[in-house]
């Protein structure tokens, strides 16, 4: 039993990654008592949608909550309501809450806790959705046909009331045994719809195992590492929000005078494709000439050698993603030539997170100001290229913010453990600048690996090193 628990959980800091981020360790004064001293700036502007029945479905725990969702069957389509925190409403433009968050550019995740966007008190408290309490948002109300398309969307300030706060385990369990709450009963059908809409579009969804490191409930300050299980409630709801991103996107790029912020994707080399092909006959998958990559990927098993491999030489596929503002100082006067996202086969742009990103609150105010055909505000219009700037630098930042975490929790799981043998899967073979990389399932580990295993193969491979100051794992092949 002891070795199982070296095997699996290990003591582990991350003040080290907290410091060589330069994450902030508190938050200033000032912008906490503007949080805590917050009152919705719109009350006596808003619809009362109180009557409606709203759910959120977030991670167990998670206190920050920005969307609630209703969607309901009509005779002809669908309805969805989905509500979002109105941040706008609760941060003054020139405060000191305003300028802090505008330097974090989003929330940071670690295992041991965030480092927030906006201060818990509001973040997690009085602009969170939480349920059984009024809450000032930006309401979207998207009508759809029987395949799921938009017929018309909008958005408007309401205060809406939530019902229950859900997890996706708990939203998937119950769609197995047909108990959905009314809110959300419709969610299957919605979903299985629009993700099929995707693939017509040409999306590429990528299903690579996804690693996340959580606490050893067994060892206080031991965490170990994990795959976190993806359920197909998981996909659902992410299609509700996708959808209405692709609204908001509409939006934006269809008034008289364009003015906006879109999360865009460049469409992927024809070089980059060609490779994947190539792999695929490899690997012995069939890939029809007409099939696009989406459809190739979506008819595969994530759990076998070959879907592993195609997933994980997709991400090649998916590079390049910005935020481009557009008809506003400091941007483009027009919105860029292409402004799709490649990963959805759509424009997109963010706006249903703005309790952990700071884009959001500028884009939900220009649509907002658009459906009503009002003016946009001026501190959108003059903030909107620095928020763009700020939520680059950041994302950056937060990606590297999570691999140091999953890197030092990997290098110190398997410090004890060098000599030792393990069953991997070749994700992708050596080159000239790179080694070849495997997928190790027990512990979930993606590691590089010396020496020339096939790519696509079973193999043991020998863990050669493991140093968690430097963060880095290294196997061998042969074992």
């Amino acid at each position: 039993m002891e070795l199982h628990r070296r095997i699996r959980s290990a003591p582990v800091g991350f003040d080290a990654v907290r410091t060589e981020f330069d994450l902030p360790t508190g938050y200033p004064e000032a912008a906490v008592t503007e949080a805590r001293d917050a009152i919705d700036a719109f009350a006596g502007l808003r619809r009362d949608r109180t009557d409606l029945e709203f759910v959120t479905i977030d991670p167990p725990g998670a206190m920050d909550l920005d969307q609630a969702v209703r969607l309901t069957r009509t005779a002809t389509g669908f309805t969805l309501h989905y509500a979002i925190a109105d941040v706008a409403a609760v941060v003054r433009p020139d405060g000191a809450l305003a300028a802090e968050t505008r330097a974090r550019g989003q929330t940071y995740y670690l295992p041991d806790g965030s480092v927030p966007l906006h201060p818990p008190v509001l973040s997690e408290g009085t602009a969170s959705l939480l349920p059984d309490v009024d809450r000032p948002v930006a309401l979207w109300t998207v009508d759809l046909d029987e395949h799921a398309a938009p017929r018309s969307y909008r958005v408007e300030r309401a205060l809406i009331r939530s019902r229950a706060r859900l997890d996706y385990a708990g939203v998937q369990a119950a769609a197995d045994a047909g108990t959905l709450p009314a809110a959300i009963a419709a969610l299957p059908e919605f979903g299985a719809l629009r993700i099929e809409a995707g693939l017509a579009r040409g999306a590429i969804a990528l299903r690579l195992p996804a690693q996340s490191v959580v606490a050893d409930d067994g060892a206080s300050g031991h965490w170990r590492l994990v795959l976190e299980p993806r359920t197909a409630a998981d996909d659902w709801n992410e299609q509700v929000s996708l959808l209405v991103g692709m609204c908001a996107a509409r939006i934006m790029l269809d008034a008289e005078a364009p003015v906006g912020l879109l999360r865009t994707m460049p469409a992927p080399p024809g070089s980059a494709v060609a490779a994947m092909r190539r792999t695929a006959a490899a690997l012995g998958v069939a890939w029809p000439a007409e099939l696009p990559v989406g459809r190739v990927l979506a008819a595969l098993d994530p759990n076998t050698p070959a879907g592993l491999v195609l997933n994980s030489e997709a991400t090649t596929l998916l590079r390049g993603a910005a935020y481009r503002p557009f008809g506003v100082d400091g941007a483009p006067a027009t919105p860029p030539d292409d402004p799709a996202h490649s990963g959805l086969g759509a424009p997109y742009a963010h706006v249903t997170a703005p309790l952990r990103r700071l884009s959001d609150r500028f884009t939900t105010e220009i649509c907002l100001a658009r459906c009503a055909a009002a003016e946009i505000p001026a501190w959108v219009r003059t903030g909107l290229t620095a928020a763009a700037d700020s939520m680059k630098r950041s994302d950056t930042v937060a990606n590297r913010v999570d691999r140091a975490c999953v890197d030092h929790t990997e290098a110190s799981l398997l410090a004890p453990r060098v000599g030792a043998e393990f069953e991997a899967v070749v994700l992708r073979e050596a080159s000239d600048t790179k080694p070849a990389e495997i997928f190790i399932a027990d512990p979930p580990i993606l590691a590089a690996c010396t020496g020339e295993p096939p790519e696509g193969a079973r193999i043991r491979a020998r863990l050669t090193r493991a140093d968690p100051s430097a963060r880095t794992v290294t196997f061998g092949y042969p074992a």
